[in-house]
């Protein structure tokens, strides 16, 4: 029996000209990129279609672009879709959990882009001030990499698939972490461009100024299942989704676990909103029996045609 769940994507998956297709043809999604525009307080339409490049890819910009395009895309989805289809579960990885919570209805649009700024502009300050770097090491089991960690000081961040982990921490902790890791035979190790060093503890006073934003958002139940990155597991009490989300910005993203826990609960595809280009890969990795389908461009609503009549069916 074919059943799907959504993914959505985290900082890092940004591109230029994201989401423009869907703008141009579904007013539903036209209609959240002007809401947005008013709720941010900045064009985040013109950031999104024109760039540049350099001020998409800064922290505090870059989740809230993200945050807008996938739900724009998830709009338009839900206007071509049968009402009567479900997913058994979404996940988002990072920024893309308050994506899926969002599609879910954990809470509304505008709650949404007040909460994604807030912690975008929290982690771009924090990283400004402590220099951290990350590392992607791929090709090393996990006793290997946790033996790295312990010898540099550097933290697992994100537990992608079975043979690919990145490492935060201080500059040096990942300069020693990437020299262990060659030594040691990963087929790489290369550090990541990002601003600073996300799901580990230095994002501590992000943690805490995001605290405070999230007290003052109503969050409701939600309406699909939604995997906490911190758990791994679905979470449906709206306080316990709460204190998960304060966790995540200084816990690893348990990605590998969490797309497990998916497949258990019975997905078969794996629904990727854009910009799509990294989750359905992880997916192939992790377990290549579930098919991955992405949504980047309107026209790639056809490909889920026949995906949407076998679940009727079914």
């Amino acid at each position: 029996m074919a059943k799907f769940a959504l993914l959505f994507p985290g900082q890092g998956a940004q591109a230029v000209g994201m989401g423009k297709g869907f703008y141009d043809q579904f007013d539903e999604a036209k209609e959240l990129y002007r809401s947005a525009n008013r709720r941010l307080g900045f064009d985040v339409t013109a950031l999104c279609f024109e760039g540049p490049a350099e001020a998409l890819t800064r922290t505090e910009t870059c989740q809230p672009a993200l945050f807008v395009t996938s739900l724009a895309a998830f709009a338009a989805f839900k206007r071509v879709a049968p009402a009567s289809l479900a997913p058994v579960a979404a996940a988002g990885l990072s920024l893309g959990e308050l994506t899926a919570l969002a599609a879910a209805q954990v809470f509304s649009f505008e709650d949404g882009c007040y909460l994604v700024k807030s912690r975008g502009e929290a982690m771009a300050e924090c990283a400004a001030r402590n220099h951290g770097a990350m590392l992607a090491v791929v090709g090393l089991a996990g006793d290997a990499v946790e033996a790295i960690c312990w010898e540099s000081g550097a933290a697992g961040a994100n537990y992608n698939a079975q043979d690919q982990v990145v490492l935060s921490g201080t500059a040096e902790a990942i300069a020693k972490a990437e020299e262990l890791a060659k030594q040691r035979g990963a087929k790489r190790a290369v550090k990541l461009d990002v601003a600073g060093a996300f799901h580990c503890a230095l994002m501590q006073p992000a943690a805490e100024a995001f605290e405070q934003t999230l007290a003052k958002v109503q969050l409701r139940q939600p309406s699909f299942p939604v995997v906490s990155n911190v758990t791994g597991q679905p979470v449906q009490d709206p306080e316990e989704i709460r204190r998960l989300l304060v966790r995540q910005i200084v816990s690893p993203v348990l990605w590998e676990p969490s797309m497990r826990r998916i497949i258990q609960l019975g997905a078969t595809y794996g629904i990727e909103f854009p910009p799509a280009r990294v989750l359905t890969a992880l997916l192939r990795r992790i377990d290549s029996s579930v098919k991955g389908l992405t949504v980047d461009e309107p026209k790639d609503f056809e490909k889920l045609s026949a995906l949407m009549t076998q679940i009727i069916k079914s």
